[in-house]
C-alpha cells in the first residue's frame, strides 16, 4: 500500500491501454509522414503506418484526458480565423512598432474562462500567444481567469470580448459541449 503523503486526492490506478487511443491523430499523423516524405509508396505507407500507430500507443498515458472534437468544421473555421489574425496582427505590430513609442499602451487584462478542461484552456492560452502583440502570462485556475499582456490596448473590455469571441466561444463549442442527443 503506497503512502500519499503530499497529495490529499486519491492516487487513480492506472489506465489500461487501448490499441488505438487517438485514431484522428494516428491518420494525421500518417498523413503528415507521407507528405514530408514526398512519396506513397509501399513501404513509406507501411513506415508511416507503423509510427502513426506506435507513437500515440506508447504516449498514451502522458495524455490527461481523452480529446473528444465535435465539431470539426467549427475547428477548420477557427484556425482560419487564426491564421488571417495572425497576419493582420503581424502588420498592426509592425505598424505599432515602427511609429512613435509614446503612442504604445501596453496592458493586462484578466480574461474569464467558461471552459474547464485543462487541454481547451492550454489551446486558448497558445492561441491568445500565438497572435503578435499578446501573450498569456498566467493562469489563475482558482479565480478562473486568464491573465493576457497586450502591446497595445485601448478598451480592455472590448479586447476581452473579442477574444472570448474569437477564441475561446469556438474552443468550447470544439472540445466541451455536450453531445447531440
Amino acid at each position: 500500500m503506497a503512502l500519499n503523503l503530499g497529495n490529499p486526492q486519491v492516487a487513480k490506478p492506472p489506465k489500461a491501454r487501448s490499441w488505438f487511443p487517438h485514431a484522428a491523430l494516428s491518420c494525421f499523423m500518417l498523413v503528415l509522414w507521407l507528405l514530408l516524405a514526398n512519396s506513397i509508396s509501399v513501404g513509406q505507407v507501411l513506415l508511416g503506418s507503423i509510427l502513426a500507430w506506435f507513437i500515440p500507443w506508447f504516449s498514451q498515458g502522458f495524455w490527461p484526458e481523452s480529446l473528444r472534437m465535435r465539431k470539426p468544421w467549427v475547428l477548420c473555421k477557427f484556425l482560419l480565423v487564426v491564421m488571417w489574425d495572425i497576419v493582420i496582427a503581424n502588420l498592426i505590430l509592425a505598424a505599432r512598432i515602427l511609429g512613435p513609442v509614446k503612442r504604445l499602451q501596453p496592458g493586462f487584462m484578466q480574461v474569464p474562462l467558461d471552459i474547464e478542461q485543462e487541454f481547451t484552456i492550454t489551446l486558448l492560452a497558445s492561441t491568445i500567444s500565438l497572435t503578435p502583440g499578446t501573450v498569456s502570462a498566467d493562469l489563475n485556475m482558482e479565480g478562473r481567469y486568464l491573465l493576457v499582456h497586450s502591446l497595445h490596448v485601448t478598451d480592455i473590455d472590448a479586447a476581452i470580448a473579442a477574444i472570448k469571441q474569437r477564441y475561446e466561444a469556438p474552443l468550447k463549442e470544439v472540445f466541451e459541449c455536450s453531445p447531440q442527443p
